[in-house]
């Protein structure tokens, strides 16, 4: 649905410094594009890690920005859990939504059942990003959450149209 320059042009005018990932068929491409940017891309083995890294470095001082798959979301609970509501961290997330464009002829992926009650559950602000004219959505919804000290995900809807 987007490209990756339009990604790698939205994070440097957002002043992101980082983005921790473990790339998806969706998201992966992307990436070739960030990296001709300031923005470092650092990718982590399991997207619970990528949470803590995230952490050490909004610690540090950065910007950084989670982005995975909707899939990793689920496996990194308890790391998002602790670090966004125990310690309170205004971390951002980019989640690809695997299969939501899919529907039609992907029936029964439950990735579509889970992802925003999940997100729900968590107490997580997020935007459904369903269409190409939603794009700037995802900067609006992040710096809302940067200036309230929030933490929020941009759910980007994946699959064939």
């Amino acid at each position: 649905m987007f490209e990756g320059a339009q990604i790698a042009t939205l994070l440097e005018e957002l002043e992101v410094t980082h983005v921790v990932t473990i790339p998806d068929s969706t998201l992966g491409p992307w990436l070739s594009e960030i990296t001709e940017t300031q923005v470092q891309v650092i990718q982590v083995c399991r997207e619970g890690e990528a949470w803590g890294v995230a952490a050490g470095l909004y610690m540090g001082g950065a910007s950084p920005v989670v982005m995975i798959q909707c899939t990793g979301l689920f496996e990194s609970g308890d790391a998002l859990r602790n670090l966004l509501h125990d310690y309170r961290l205004p971390l951002f997330a980019i989640v690809g939504y695997r299969s939501y464009l899919s529907q039609d002829t992907l029936p029964g992926d439950t990735c579509l059942t889970f992802t925003e009650p999940i997100l729900d559950a968590w107490k997580l602000e997020y935007r459904l990003i369903a269409a190409p004219e939603q794009f700037a959505e995802i900067a609006g919804l992040y710096r809302s959450c940067r200036d309230e000290g929030r933490s929020g995900v941009a759910l980007i809807a994946e699959g064939k149209a």
